[in-house]
């Protein structure tokens, strides 16, 4: 910790003291991001950009659980159309079900989640009709 700045020093020598001995005893010598630029500096500033940025590294998202379900939704829906089998198609459609299922029975916070189970034979005809075209 950095002791009290004395009377009688001008602040610039006494900083400037600090930083020619943090220097002397290499406090500087291993920072993260060592000789490479500074990020942009054009962007407006943004008060969480320490959270966005934590956030961003942790690979964590934002989105309200009903928005995050919608997404995954529309994931298990591209994942159909790479499935290889009536099994897996049964399973994702089971999978998503569930969760949305959940959903309708206990709202989460945040905005409606305007979406209701699939319909797993539906979407077993739509997965053998587009598998039998290619």
């Amino acid at each position: 910790m950095t002791e009290r700045k004395p009377p009688g020093i001008g602040f610039e020598s006494w900083v400037d003291r600090q930083i020619r001995e943090a220097t002397e005893r290499g406090d500087f010598a291993h920072l993260s991001g060592l000789g490479r630029p500074l990020p942009d500096d054009t962007a407006p500033y943004d008060d969480l950009w320490w959270v966005k940025g934590k956030m961003h590294r942790e690979g964590l998202a934002a989105l309200p659980p009903t928005l995050a379900l919608r997404k995954e939704a529309e994931d298990a829906l591209e994942a159909i159309g790479r499935a290889v089998s009536e099994t897996q198609v049964r399973r994702i459609v089971a999978e998503i079900n569930e969760k949305i299922t959940t959903t309708l029975r206990r709202p989460p916070p945040g905005p409606p989640l305007n979406l209701n189970p699939f319909d797993a034979e539906a979407i077993v005809t739509d997965w053998r009709t587009t598998r039998d075209e290619r």
